[in-house]
């Protein structure tokens, strides 16, 4: 059994749903990884993980206009506004949601549903960096 692990910057436009689906394959097939575990986690407060699907963009627009309706921005009964109107209720989506995700390796390959796909979902407005730290448990293939 062997392990090891990486941290990406991810930039992104603000607010939406950002795939990662290739980046992490390439990552798997770059540390030889053939059988065992990926996990990805996200160090933020204000941004998530989520496997959805990938095939459709109308099932991210509805995701994005699912939590507006669910937490609004500005909600005047917030007390925490430091940064803005979006502040609150990024934290709230990110509640909301999860900020890890362990995924089966078979074969070389993260073992995803023929429509899923791993995403980066931005909560905050304004375009952000965020770190991603991925890591895989598992066998390698010997050099």
């Amino acid at each position: 059994m062997r392990h090891c692990s990486h941290e990406w910057q991810v930039n992104n436009g603000g607010r939406g749903l950002y795939e990662l689906t290739q980046k992490l394959q390439g990552w798997l097939r770059e540390v030889d990884a053939r059988v065992g575990w990926a996990n990805l986690f996200v160090p933020h407060t204000s941004a998530s993980l989520l496997l959805q699907e990938n095939a459709d963009p109308d099932v991210r627009a509805d995701i994005l206009d699912y939590f507006a309706h669910l937490v609004p921005d500005g909600d005047p009964g917030f007390r925490h506004r430091n940064e803005g109107p979006d502040d609150m209720s990024a934290h709230l989506r990110s509640v909301l949601t999860q900020n890890s995700l362990i995924i089966p390796v078979q074969e070389g390959r993260a073992a995803l549903g023929g429509w899923q796909g791993v995403f980066l979902f931005e909560h905050r407005l304004r375009p952000v960096s965020r770190r991603v730290l991925v890591s895989f448990q598992g066998v390698m293939e010997e050099v």
